[in-house]
Order: structure tokens, then sequence, then C-alpha cells
């Protein structure tokens, strides 16, 4: 799914995003460069857009879609 041309990520989203993605991967032992963790980087990105703002909130929507896996629904 592509976001509008309206959408930017500015430098100061970036650690947020960084960080929920780093940390969620080292919890469950997952290489950034895999297809989960490319997958998950994408989850992340779509949060994001979704309003989700802070690292605690990033983390918190990926681990409820642990579960569920809606989170990585494309």
């Amino acid at each position: 799914m592509s976001q509008p041309a309206t959408s930017c990520v500015v430098f100061d989203d970036v650690e947020p995003l960084s960080g929920a993605l780093m940390s969620w991967c080292a919890e469950r032992s997952i290489r950034l460069r895999s297809q989960e963790g490319v997958s998950a980087a994408s989850a992340v990105i779509n949060l994001f857009f979704a309003g989700y703002r802070t690292q605690d909130e990033l983390l918190g929507a990926l681990c409820a879609g642990d579960d569920s896996e809606m989170v990585f629904a494309s």
C-alpha cells in the first residue's frame, strides 16, 4: 500500500520507528534483513501513518499484532 505524496517522515520520526523495530526484532531474535524483519519494518511504517507516533505505541501495536498477525497484512 503506498502513502499519499503529502505524507512524509521527517528525521525526528525515524528514532521511534527504528527503536520499535529493533526492539521487536531483538526480542524475537529476528534479523532486520530477514523477510520477517522487512515485513515488521513495513508494519511499523504503516502503523506510523495510522497514527502511532511513539516508540511505546508502535511497539505495543506490533506486539498486539503477534496474536492476530493483522499488523503484517499488506
